[in-house]
């Protein structure tokens, strides 16, 4: 087989803090390694979830804004599991994050639901048995 497994998801944001607290503090990614680089005025900022590193974040002067509705060609959205999506849903209530309705999965008859980043990148929440 080519490909073992995802290493890592990319972002790029607008606002390096904004994003920062967001990612850490009120989705609980812990920090692995946070690197400013001076030649392209960037940092990088490596991620883990539950020990796995899984998001690099990074900032770049000005970047574009992400096309994302109507649906754009490219990447969608990013998925995390969650065993409780109305617990994990209060918890993100409780940081004034808002959450679309709660939608069941036709084909496997799972709870799911949407919200965003600070830079409107689209994050869903899937409830797992």
């Amino acid at each position: 087989m080519l490909l073992h497994a995802v290493h890592h998801i990319a972002i790029i944001c607008s606002d390096y803090e904004r994003s920062k607290r967001f990612y850490t503090e009120v989705l609980g990614f812990t920090i692995v390694r946070e690197v400013y680089r001076a030649e392209r005025d960037s940092w990088k900022l490596d991620l883990a979830l539950n020990d796995l590193y899984i998001i690099e974040l990074f900032s770049f002067p000005d970047p574009p804004p992400r096309a994302s509705r109507p649906e754009a060609c490219g990447l969608r959205h990013l998925a995390f599991s969650v065993k409780d999506i109305d617990a994990a849903i209060l918890q993100l209530t409780k940081k004034e994050i808002v959450t679309e309705p709660v939608r069941i999965d036709p084909h496997t008859g799972q709870k799911f639901t949407f919200f965003s980043d600070p830079d409107g990148l689209p994050l869903e929440l899937y409830e797992i048995p």
